[in-house]
């Protein structure tokens, strides 16, 4: 859904994976980002969230958690980062990096508890009373006074499939009261997931009802006597600079971008936007089966906020073949393992093994078995391979001799 502005608006980067993969410097099976873009992408968003006042966390998820990310990232001005599991906090704050956020969209497992509230995050998100019990407990353990936020959601809420949980919008006041009585917590404020989602009708964004829910409990929030000053309303789903404002005037103090920093949320496939295509997934012609090419998979996971379409995929032998059509490809069924995929290229065209695979859809390189690969120096045409790593964020072995 992304190859085609991948090629015409980053064609370097395109250039650059094929150069330095036929070079054997780049594994197959990899999400390959360019780390200029990426940090130019994060100043951008970061200027304008910053005039508008709200605070920008990161989300690593996607990209692996890996360092070189990270410190793109933070060097384009994100106020620090959020963490989806604890298996992203770990990384974050072992990088020397600010831990923004935790727990929103999966709670921090109760043996875990302790850990977290030594990681020092700004805010902890808890959808129960049990959990900011734990939370509180664990702060104690750690001598620290943790601000929490609270996930609220009302009937009529949009959610993923196996996203579900908070409090209910009516029993808001009593939790506010039961998190006020812990000590080793405060109240800090509300969130929800997704604030924001791409309607395909419009090819623009909208706020969900989730939306106007936390508008809701903040008006409730604020007629609590343990409501704090500045109340934070942190509003994740879709976030790029195109939709800050949007966000901003709905109340939203805390964006959270993810595809946003690397030019590859829904509005970016119709529209061209700020953000520069900055991420790619890079394979390699396995072998070739009575006349139809395989590519090894490993990263084959589309990210489905799209729901089905017809996956493309550039097949180049040398950098000079970035720019020849791209060829269809039959996917692996997400029910099975994605061993590899096969590339069907007219019969004109001659594919060998070892050619370089470049596709342009939405990664999720944490639920993958793909390396994330961090590439400098793309926007000056001179590429070179900054790291490896594997999808947890440590460096991961490859080439010759490791």
């Amino acid at each position: 859904m992304f190859l085609r502005s991948l090629t015409e608006r980053n064609p370097r980067l395109v250039q650059a994976a094929i150069e330095l993969h036929q070079a054997g410097e780049i594994p197959a099976n990899s999400c390959v980002l360019d780390l200029d873009a990426t940090e130019s992408n994060t100043a951008g968003l970061c200027r304008q969230a910053h005039r508008l006042g709200l605070t920008v966390y990161a989300m690593t998820k996607q990209l692996g958690r890996a360092p070189g990310v990270l410190a793109a990232m933070a060097a384009g001005g994100v106020d620090g980062f959020v963490a989806v599991d604890m298996a992203c906090a770990r990384p974050i704050v072992a990088n020397g990096h600010r831990l923004g956020h935790l727990g929103h969209l999966v709670q921090v497992p109760r043996a875990e508890a302790a850990e977290a509230a030594g990681l020092e995050p700004d805010y902890w998100t808890v959808f129960s009373e049990n959990k900011a019990a734990e939370a509180a407990a664990a702060a104690r353990s750690r001598a620290r006074q943790q601000r929490l936020l609270v996930r609220v959601f009302a009937g009529g809420d949009e959610f993923y499939p196996g996203h579900e949980g908070g409090v209910v919008l009516e029993d808001l006041p009593a939790m506010i009261d039961r998190i006020a009585g812990m000590e080793g917590v405060e109240f800090a404020g509300l969130t929800t997931f997704p604030a924001l989602l791409f309607d395909a009708s419009t090819g623009g964004a909208r706020l969900t009802p989730n939306a106007d829910t936390l508008a809701r409990a903040a008006e409730i929030a604020r007629r609590h006597p343990a409501c704090p000053e500045r109340l934070e309303i942190n509003a994740p789903g879709t976030t790029s600079t195109e939709v800050l404002g949007l966000l901003a005037s709905s109340g939203a103090t805390q964006v959270e971008p993810g595809h946003g920093l690397t030019g590859t949320t829904p509005l970016h496939a119709v529209q061209e936007l700020p953000e520069v295509p900055a991420v790619l997934y890079l394979s390699e012609v396995a072998h070739v089966h009575q006349g139809v090419p395989l590519c090894f998979g490993g990263g084959l996971y589309v990210d489905p906020v799209f729901g089905d379409y017809g996956v493309r995929a550039v097949v180049a032998h040398d950098p000079s073949e970035a720019s020849t059509e791209p060829v269809p490809v039959d996917m692996p069924d997400p029910a099975g393992i994605d061993y590899y995929a096969r590339l069907h290229p007219d019969g004109h065209r001659s594919v060998a093994e070892g050619a370089t695979v470049i596709f342009g859809f939405r990664v999720q390189a944490f639920v993958t078995r793909a390396s994330v690969v961090g590439l400098a120096g793309v926007s000056e045409g001179r590429p070179r391979v900054a790291g490896v790593w594997n999808g947890f964020g440590d460096p991961a072995p490859f080439g010759t001799g490791q």
